[in-house]
């Protein structure tokens, strides 16, 4: 794994904006930052990012299988009471998955390691799965990347298949976020897009403006049942809506599924690691109320069952603390995660998201920072495999 700095193509702004990549910039910052990519060996990938994903997915499966069954492990992972059952039956019809993210640390050397699953409302697939496609095509037209240059991306092609695979008769599907953030409602209307070529009618409704009906059906804003529901709005706070005892009576069909509240918070961290000591892909880790934690030392990074974006997450590295990005995370407790350190290259920690779609893997995308906590303005920049 090499960071080569390159020139950035002619106009790639101005194509940006036509394609609606609009939150390219943030804060007046970089966003997409094309001055570099990520230089990959083939065997870098499959055997070190395609395979360990898809390992890690089947352990986290087999861990909600676990989870749904005992009380316990529902409340240490800080799932309401009243929404367990939710949960559960959700995992016991099997309603199925369109996508997730892990999070790696990987230097080329040696194994990846995970730091955290994005299960629920993972971001930056437009980025993924398509800008950075044409990225790669036009620096090989342009000659800046040999003819045979390759990507780990084959995103856009198997979330269209999922989502045949999910609606097989097609149908109307709506699909939700809030309206007011550009990033959220620009990654739905991709998603929206990619379920139309799937032969699917999408309908927009902005989270706000879901109700509920005398039934207790959910509806739009135009008063139209929502039988089939994707939305880029966290499990952990839709349980915590004054609406959440409506879910189970709302025959709605959620993506994703309630099932994967039992992934989409770092509790699932510990739990892997007591199921899977050792495992190569794996950090130790602990909840900080268990004595066990005490085995990381003085160097950990604290984290919040429920955070974005690197926030609240603390680094403390032989007992000297980061400055952390407070956002008011932590109310559900906190996990211990021992300290492994990003790779360094010119200066920027990059983090490597490896996406999986249904239940295979299916591309990789990039997080740098000149911090070593990745937040909401780190830069995504593109990669190549190139042997």
């Amino acid at each position: 794994m090499k960071r080569i700095k390159t020139a950035e193509r002619p106009g790639w702004d101005e194509k940006a904006e036509a394609l609606g990549f609009t939150w390219r910039h943030l804060d007046g910052e970089r966003y997409w930052d094309e001055r570099a990519y990520y230089a990959f060996t083939l065997k870098e990938i499959e055997d070190d990012l395609e395979e360990p994903a898809r390992e890690l997915h089947a352990m986290c499966l087999d861990l909600v299988d676990e989870v749904v069954k005992s009380e316990a492990l529902m409340a240490r992972l800080a799932i309401p009471e009243g929404s367990r059952d939710d949960v559960a039956e959700s995992w016991a019809r099997r309603d199925p998955s369109l996508y997730g993210r892990f999070d790696f640390a990987y230097d080329g050397e040696g194994p990846a390691k995970l730091f955290e699953y994005n299960a629920d409302t993972p971001t930056s697939i437009y980025e993924s799965g398509a800008f950075q496609w044409v990225w790669l095509e036009d620096m090989i037209a342009a000659g800046a990347l040999p003819a045979d240059a390759d990507q780990f991306n084959s995103l856009h092609e198997k979330l269209e298949a999922r989502f045949r695979a999910i609606f097989p008769a097609g149908g109307f599907v709506h699909f939700t976020s809030d309206a007011e953030s550009v990033e959220d409602r620009q990654t739905v209307r991709y998603l929206e897009d990619i379920a139309g070529q799937a032969g699917i009618e999408p309908k927009f409704v902005p989270v706000g403006d879901i109700g509920l009906d005398a039934d207790g059906r959910f509806v739009d804003q135009d008063n139209y049942l929502i039988h089939a529901l994707f939305k880029l709005y966290p499990w952990e706070e839709m349980f915590r809506e004054d609406y959440a005892a409506a879910v189970k009576g709302s025959k709605t069909r959620f993506l994703e599924p309630a099932w994967k509240a039992a992934l989409s918070n770092k509790g699932m961290l510990p739990l892997l690691w007591d199921r899977h000591a050792g495992h190569p892909n794996l950090l130790p880790a602990f909840f900080e109320d268990d004595p066990r934690s005490a085995e990381l030392g003085n160097s950990y990074v604290r984290k919040p069952l429920f955070s974005r974006e690197g926030a609240n997450i603390e680094l403390v590295a032989r007992g000297r603390r980061a400055k952390v990005l407070d956002q008011g995370y932590g109310e559900g407790g906190h996990v211990r995660q021992a300290l492994h350190t990003l790779p360094r290259l010119d200066g920027n920690y990059p983090v490597i998201g490896a996406w999986i779609v249904g239940d295979e893997p299916a591309g990789i995308g990039i997080r740098e920072d000149r911090s070593r906590v990745t937040r909401n303005l780190s830069r995504f920049v593109p990669h190549a495999i190139l042997d």
